[in-house]
């Protein structure tokens, strides 16, 4: 029986990792021994003091992955590193009206934010079962996909999209070793929610900082979560401790969804 958090044999393919939550989730894996494959779309200042920090177990690569050419390079980069954890962070988000929003937003979205997130869900996965090799996939879905908002119509639509593929990939590679589950955070103070503030200053007419305050507010911890809040979640779904758990959507929120 193993009763704590081992990753000393983890190789982990982590997108979105130059700030916010990803920044925190690769230290974290760092931290517990994993080799980690990080990627952005640009470095920060953030990631290259922690490839300084851990020079022989972090390799960061800059990837646009809206250009299909670079998703397959990561992809085959990953399989070839025999990557054996994946965990798609990286999203983008907007907001408006529906009677305002058009299919260039809907794509920008559902390319990153789901068609992103299954190829390399799909090709890590496979991978795996090509090889007869056990993993673990997480998938960060967002309160935002357990119901609809009137002004975040498109980004709701896409996190509830993670769960759904989630679910249904869990159950396509249960027989093969292959876990597969997704975290659901709730507000997290990133430098994302910046922008999230003065877009719902903009639509709801608040002053700017008004949203991001009450928000926090109104988690029931009393308080937004921070990047670090979602660490130990992510660490526990890619340890042996979570062997037994697949096709679930954790919710790390502060008690803001119950399920």
């Amino acid at each position: 029986m193993h009763t704590s958090i081992d990753l000393h044999n983890s190789r982990v393919l982590l997108t979105g990792a130059a700030g916010g939550i990803g920044l925190a989730i690769a230290e974290g894996f760092l931290l517990e021994g994993a080799d980690v494959l990080a990627t952005d779309i640009k470095a920060s200042e953030g990631i290259e003091q922690l490839i300084a920090q851990y020079p022989n177990q972090l390799t960061y690569v800059d990837v646009d992955l809206s250009k299909d050419d670079a998703l397959e390079a990561l992809l085959e980069k990953a399989c070839d590193w025999d990557v054996n954890t994946l965990v798609n962070n990286a999203a983008i988000f907007d907001m408006g009206h529906i009677w305002e929003s058009n299919l260039d937003q809907y794509d920008r979205l559902f390319h990153i934010n789901v068609r992103v997130m299954f190829r390399l869900m799909q090709g890590v996965a496979s991978h795996l079962r090509d090889n007869k090799k056990t993993g673990k996939v997480i998938n960060f879905s967002s309160q935002a996909g357990r119901r609809g908002e009137a002004l975040v119509a498109h980004y709701c639509a896409t996190k509830a999209a993670v769960i759904s593929y989630t679910q249904s990939a869990a159950l396509a590679y249960a027989d093969d070793g292959i876990t597969i589950n997704a975290i659901a955070p709730g507000v997290v103070d990133t430098p994302m929610w910046e922008h999230v503030d003065k877009l719902f200053a903009k639509y709801e007419n608040r002053p700017i900082g008004e949203k991001k305050r009450v928000v926090g507010e109104e988690v029931p911890l009393g308080r937004m979560g921070n990047p670090e809040d979602m660490v130990g979640a992510v660490l526990f779904l890619a340890s042996s401790l979570a062997d037994y758990i697949t096709g679930q959507t954790l919710n790390v929120d502060g008690g803001c969804v119950l399920s």
